[in-house]
Formats: C-alpha cells, structure tokens, sequence
C-alpha cells in the first residue's frame, strides 16, 4: 500500500510538473520575442534542448544510433513536422496573440489528429463523435478568433491562422510517426528529432527575408527565455512527459493538453499583464468539450473500469496496434 501511494504521488508530481513548464512556456514565448526572431528563437531553443537529452542519454546508457531506415525516417519526420513546422508555426504566429491564447489554439492538435489517422492508417473511420468534437474545437477556435470582430487588431487573426497550421502540422507528425517502428528509446528518438529539427529551424531562419542574427537582442530576457524553454520546457518536460505515459497511460497523460493552457493564462495575466477576455474562456470550454467528445469512449472506459485499460493494455503491445495519442488503430501487415 505505500508502495502504491508512492507510485500515485509520483504521478500526480509528474504531472503537475508537465502541465506548469509547458504552460509557462507559452508567456516565455512572448518574452523571448521581444528580442529575437521567431523561428531563430525556436532554433535556439531546440540547440540547447538536444544537447541537453542527448547529455542524459549517455548518461542513462541508452543506445542513440539509429540503425534502420525506419529509424532514420521517423526521425526525419518527428524533426519536419512535431519540431521544425510546428515550432516555427508557433513561434511566429504567437507575435500576435497572448501566450493563453496560443496555449489554447494548441490545444485543438489532438481534436485534429482523428483526421489525419483516417487518411493515414488503414481501415480507420470517424465516428459520431469525432466528426462532433472536430466541429466543436473549430467552433472554439472561431470563437476566440472572433472574425470580423473590430476588436482584433495588430494580425491577431492571422497569428490563430499560423497557430492552427501549427497544431496540424503536429497532429500531422504524430500520425505519420506512429505508423513506424523503431529500434532506438523514446527519449533518443527525441534527441535526434530536436536535433533535426533544430537544424531546419535555422536554415528556415537563414532563408527568411525577415530574420538575421543583427536583428537579435541578446538582453537577459531573451537568454532567459531560451534557457527555461530549452532546459525546462524542452528537456524536463519532455523526460517527466515520457515518464508519465509509462506509467498512466495515453489518456490521463493527454489531460496536460488541457491543464497547461490554464497555467499559460494565469502566468501570461499575473507576470505579463496579458488579457484574458469571455472570449478566449469560452473558446477554451468548447475546445475541450470538443476534445472530450473526441475521447469520450476513452474517458468512458477509464471511469467504468477494466475495458479501458484493457484495450490499452492491449494496443501496447500487440504489433497489431497502434496507439496515437489515446486512439488505438489497426496497424496494416
């Protein structure tokens, strides 16, 4: 019984700790960007955050060379698309909204993901619900883009525009990866992705008509605001993220999605002084009934009991499955 009290403390630690360093990352974000270039600030990041997670992969001993095609390809995709698209989507359209508002667009990634699995992984349908919870999450994204609204000035639309391409091309990425196997640890898988992605990141920004090194002010906010992210954000909430889909599973692991926006607002309000309007409240409470549509047979399950976590159970180890995000498909043979 301690055993397991320790076991659940854990848990509850870990995700407390995923949800307060990915929601502080968002007013970091806005921080940063007063000084940098976006998408060389999200390279930054992404230097330090591979040096960082391939440091603890030596240290940990785990085996980092990738030794299959698959390997390689997966990396290359996790670099392209859940790296350096989505960062540089996200990076540049959060010059034009507040740090909530961006934790909260985000959050429509797993509500589009259902999409993409159907075009991607054989033999998939959207249900009911699914086709329910998309509507309600672009409803909640409308909502807080307003459209027409006098009230958006300064490209705000345009940055919620650049921050839903952002979320798709994550949704985008976690399909496409999981279709794959590979030989190598999540954590080296993530080492290589960050260091793929942070090198496109900064071939994108050399290309970039308006962003250079001259335009960059190292002030102690933005060497700040790349530490936290890289060191925390990145490195941390990544390693305690893994940790905790180990051991709760993809369901209750996926709750982060919907408690970091809520720490991005409080943070961006209390250190920033970002506004929070009805808007973006309402916008939140329909993106999340519309996530929880999407993963209502899920939710279901681990509220009634043994069929959830069977069919989890299940998916993790047949080679039959495949788990994205708290969806379980058929894999093609």
């Amino acid at each position: 019984m301690q055993f397991e009290n320790i076991s659940k403390f854990r848990e509850v630690a870990l995700f407390i700790v995923v949800a307060l360093v990915w929601g502080a990352s968002f007013p970091a974000i806005n921080l940063g960007l007063e000084s940098l270039p976006p998408i060389l600030f999200a390279a930054l990041r992404y230097d330090v955050a591979a040096v960082l997670v391939f440091a603890f992969v030596a240290l940990k001993g785990l085996a980092w060379r990738p030794t299959s095609y698959e390997d390689w390809l997966l990396i290359v995709i996790g670099g392209s698309l859940l790296i350096a698209g989505h960062f540089a989507l996200l990076f540049t359209g959060q010059q034009y909204v507040t740090g909530g508002v961006a934790s909260i667009v985000l959050s429509l990634s797993p509500i589009v993901t259902p999409v993409f699995a159907i075009a991607f992984l054989p033999n998939q349908r959207l249900g009911v619900m699914d086709v329910l919870g998309l509507a309600f999450g672009l409803l909640g994204v409308g909502i807080i883009a307003q459209p027409g609204s006098t009230a958006l000035g300064g490209g705000q639309l345009y940055g919620i525009a650049l921050l839903v391409a952002s979320a798709t091309s994550f949704a985008l990425g976690a399909v496409l990866t999981a279709r794959l196997q590979t030989t190598l640890s999540l954590v080296s898988l993530q080492a290589w992705m960050m260091l793929v992605g942070a090198t496109l990141l900064h071939l994108t920004s050399a290309l970039h008509p308006g962003e250079s090194l001259a335009a960059a002010s190292w002030t102690p906010e933005a060497l700040a605001a790349i530490a936290f992210l890289a060191v925390f954000a990145s490195a941390i909430g990544y390693l305690a993220y893994f940790d905790l889909q180990d051991r709760v599973g993809p369901v209750e692991t996926s709750l982060v999605n919907y408690a970091s926006p809520v720490v991005a607002t409080v943070s961006g309000w209390a250190l920033l002084g970002e506004p929070v309007t009805d808007a973006t409240m309402l916008g939140f409470a329909v993106i999340a009934f519309g996530f929880w549509l999407c993963k209502w047979s899920a939710f279901t399950w681990k509220v009634t009991g043994l069929t959830g976590r069977i069919r989890h159970y299940r998916a993790a180890r047949s080679p039959d499955l495949v788990v994205v995000g708290t969806s379980v498909y058929h894999r093609d043979r």
